[in-house]
């Protein structure tokens, strides 16, 4: 039992640095990452209209500019995966994890672009925000998915 303990705070001292790694990768390609257009600008630069870049990202899939518009749509999904999924085992099976997860998102996000927004890097962009949330809600269900599963392979094991 002790030994069980023991490596349940391994697992999660392990799991919170992972985390950490996570978040400072994150960060410094939403806000500092030159490659990623994260250069001051003059002027503030947003887009308040949902849905208009994915729109114009969606029609270049398949052209000259596929790449772009695939790290663009995709990448805001992918990058904030792995923080709902997180968010959701802190959280552990909460009531209403998903939804309190896909918040826990969306706020994230949304001081990410205000940051963009008040420093002039990037682009506040509302379809970044859409996405990234998308991309914690998908995180929050893999969670939930995998805990369904566990829970049901726990009861097949104490059955035997």
């Amino acid at each position: 039992m002790a030994k069980s303990k023991k490596n349940n705070k391994r697992l999660m001292i392990v799991s919170r640095l992972l985390f950490i790694i996570y978040m400072a990768a994150t960060l410094y390609i939403l806000l500092m990452s030159e490659s990623f257009g994260r250069t001051v600008t003059e002027n503030y630069r947003y887009n308040l209209n949902p849905f208009s870049e994915i729109k114009r990202f969606y029609y270049l899939i398949g052209t000259d500019s596929n790449t772009k518009a695939m790290i663009n749509i995709f990448g805001n999904i992918i990058c904030f995966l792995p923080f709902g999924l997180y968010e959701a085992v802190e959280l552990e099976n909460k009531k209403f994890l998903i939804i309190k997860v896909t918040l826990l998102t969306f706020f994230f996000s949304l001081c990410v672009e205000t940051v963009q927004l008040y420093f002039r890097i990037g682009i506040f962009d509302v379809d970044d925000l859409i996405l990234n949330t998308a991309g914690g809600f998908l995180g929050g269900v893999v969670y939930r998915i995998l805990w369904i599963f566990w829970k049901r392979l726990k009861s097949k094991e104490e059955g035997k």
